[in-house]
């Protein structure tokens, strides 16, 4: 008997919940494994397949919450083919799951079938009292609220003189409505475990980074420049347009085995080395270089950043310099070689003497782990809420999971950038864990079909979901051969495709300039301000200020730039010129560029009108933004000539609006 009463437990637990089915939710990632992403403001479109068995009706619900907070319920609604959606919207940063809940409807099954008897002319009688006790029924269920509004209902009900009556007033959508805000869930079916969304401030999604070395940032050459000098370059960084200045490592900067100008192996006396090489006998990863200025100046900075509309990214580089106090408080988190040495950071061939690497997986790791969380927080108490993360993808997939969502869990603020080149899958798998922004292969990307390509699948509906991709032509690492050879016109067109095809994209400082001396043979820039310190003329002849700041504010200006996920490709007819758009309910972009930095182009460009609904002997007016001028064109394919000398990109604003 107690064999066969495990039997009969066993096989209970295996029945389902209820004949209602729930599958193929979107979104999702990895069957929920992960959270998908969105930013406040966001609405969140959920859908699912929801069915059961025979012809009976359903009903279903969206349950969606702040993460640990009261669910809340809106119906879904019917597609076709067993497509159900809802949504809800996201109004502040931070954590969200939704789930979905469905179930058998026999009231709505009951109306759906006496009104098909009805139309037949058959006899009433016994589905009025059927349909009578479906409403008395949902009286007990009701919330203490809804009570009379169900008990004026069945009075209506049993006021009426005959059975046709009576099913009339039932079939009504007013009483539809009164059951279905009292359901009957006995026989529900919930998806588990519940999807998960993390929502993030606006400036996750679309935002200009500027970078620069503040030790750079001086008028004297060779004399080492502070955060006051810093904070003079605010008014023409924000002049230009953007929103975030990142500044690489600010820490106390080793001693042993300093690297020299070029990356050189020996260091002579008053080179400034590597900043990424961390720490010294003044501090480590909580302190600030002196040469730079001290916290207080540091806080000053960060304040006349947000006066000027600026806000302050600092590098989150996990490795140190051998001086630093770690290696000496806590030699448990390092790892040593046979001989007794600290074991230096190397990627075969390269050697990086000056750096050396934690003991991830060592029997302290939890307090390695939890010190380098606490360096992000001590931080962001300091006014810092965005995060250049060098490398991390020579790091645990573990540990960044912890972290972020530790320092998440207390500020939902906080933005993290991966600094990851990369495989594809291990910078996507970076993106899942939890950051927030991510490099990309752009800076490779040259031709007309990778361009295209690579564009379509970060937005498609794969990778848009979780993979923010943050544009750079130029990074202090990286000195592209199309940048090295294109000369002023390449930096242009460059700057077109990463700030129009993503709504997030940065430079390093110099690009602006247009600096493009590199080592021979070598995707990197000679004398390199990583190794030295590089004092500059910033109204150098040949800079191109005036464009940069021209197109990020025509970034602020049209909505329709402020996400990446809308583009579109249309024909151009030229393989070295490309021809995209953008677009919102507020605007409508077109954006053509020539590929070639050497020749001038006359590309037939196909515009959409199809897709807008404008008759091809209709005029309409295009408004080329970069110029300044305006067009009314008639039928799709117009000729456009692109100078790289003059004008290497279009950006077209179209007018939408009837023109006569």
């Amino acid at each position: 008997m107690h064999q066969v009463a495990e039997l009969v437990e066993l096989e209970a637990a295996r029945l389902p919940a209820g004949p209602v089915v729930i599958e193929n939710v979107l979104p999702q990632i990895d069957c929920g494994k992960f959270a998908v992403k969105r930013v406040v403001g966001d609405t969140v479109v959920v859908e699912a397949d929801v069915f059961r068995d025979g012809h009976d009706a359903i009903a279903a619900t969206l349950l969606y919450r702040e993460t640990s907070a009261t669910w809340r319920r809106t119906p879904m609604l019917y597609l076709d083919n067993n497509r159900w959606t809802a949504s809800f919207e996201i109004l502040r940063a931070g954590s969200y799951e939704f789930t979905i809940e469905a179930w058998p409807d026999p009231f709505a099954t009951w109306q759906a079938q006496v009104a098909k008897k009805r139309a037949a002319g058959q006899p009433l009688a016994l589905e009025a009292i059927e349909g009578r006790a479906l409403v008395r029924t949902a009286l007990d269920r009701a919330a203490p609220n809804e009570r009379a509004a169900v008990e004026a209902a069945l009075a209506g009900i049993d006021a009426q003189r005959d059975d046709e009556s009576r099913v009339s007033v039932m079939l009504s959508g007013e009483i539809a409505t009164l059951v279905a805000r009292a359901p009957d869930l006995s026989a529900a079916t919930r998806h588990a475990p519940p999807l998960r969304v993390e929502a993030d401030r606006r400036a996750a999604q679309f935002a200009a980074w500027y970078e620069l070395f503040p030790r750079s940032a001086g008028t004297v050459p060779g004399k080492h420049g502070t955060f006051a000098d810093v904070e003079r370059r605010l008014p023409g960084v924000r002049a230009l347009g953007f929103d975030v200045l990142y500044l690489p490592p600010i820490h106390p900067i080793g001693h042993a085995f300093r690297k020299g100008p070029n990356n050189a192996l020996e260091a002579k006396p008053g080179d400034v080395g590597s900043p990424w090489a961390i720490g010294n006998e003044r501090g480590g990863h909580t302190a600030i270089d002196p040469a730079l200025g001290t916290f207080e100046d540091f806080a000053h900075l960060v304040a006349a950043a947000r006066a000027n509309s600026l806000e302050i990214a600092l590098d989150y580089a996990l490795q140190c310099s051998p001086d630093h106090p770690w290696v000496k408080e806590h030699p448990e988190w390092y790892s040593f070689r046979p001989d007794g040495s600290i074991k230096y950071a190397e990627n075969p061939p390269k050697k990086y003497q000056d750096i050396v690497n934690f003991n991830w997986e060592g029997p302290h790791r939890r307090a390695l782990w939890e010190a380098l969380r606490d360096v992000v927080l001590f931080w962001i108490e300091r006014g810092v809420h965005t995060f250049r993360v060098d490398n991390p993808h020579t790091k645990p997939f573990a540990f960044w999971e912890w972290m972020i969502a530790e320092v998440r869990a207390r500020h939902s603020e906080t933005i993290f950038l991966a600094e990851a080149f990369t495989r594809p899958k291990v910078m996507q798998q970076l993106a899942k864990l939890g950051f927030t922004q991510s490099y990309t292969y752009f800076t490779w990307r040259t031709t007309k079909a990778e361009l295209t390509e690579y564009s379509e699948e970060l937005s498609g509906p794969v990778l848009s979901e979780f993979y923010r991709p943050n544009f750079w032509p130029n990074t202090p690492d990286i000195l592209s051969p199309v940048l090295q050879t294109g000369g002023r016109p390449a930096f242009l067109s460059r700057l077109v495709l990463a700030a129009t095809l993503s709504s997030l994209y940065g430079i390093y400082s110099g690009y602006e300039l247009c600096e493009n001396a590199a080592l021979p043979e070598r995707e990197e820039y000679l004398d390199s301000e990583k190794y030295e310190i590089r004092v500059r003329d910033w109204d150098a002849p040949g800079n191109i200020k005036p464009q940069i700041a021209q197109i990020n504010r025509i970034r602020r200006e049209n909505a329709a730039l402020q996400d990446w996920r809308n583009v579109t490709f249309y024909r151009a007819d030229d393989e070295q010129v490309i021809f995209y758009g953008k677009q919102t309910e507020e605007s409508v972009l077109l954006v053509a560029v020539n590929l070639d930095p050497f020749a001038a182009r006359d590309p037939v460009l196909w515009v959409p009108t199809g897709d807008f609904k404008i008759a091809d002997d209709e005029p309409y007016e295009l408004e080329e933004l970069l110029g300044e001028t305006r067009h009314v064109w008639r039928g799709s394919p117009h000729r456009w000539r692109l100078d790289p000398q003059l004008n290497p990109a279009a950006i077209f604003r179209l007018n939408l609006r009837k023109t006569t």
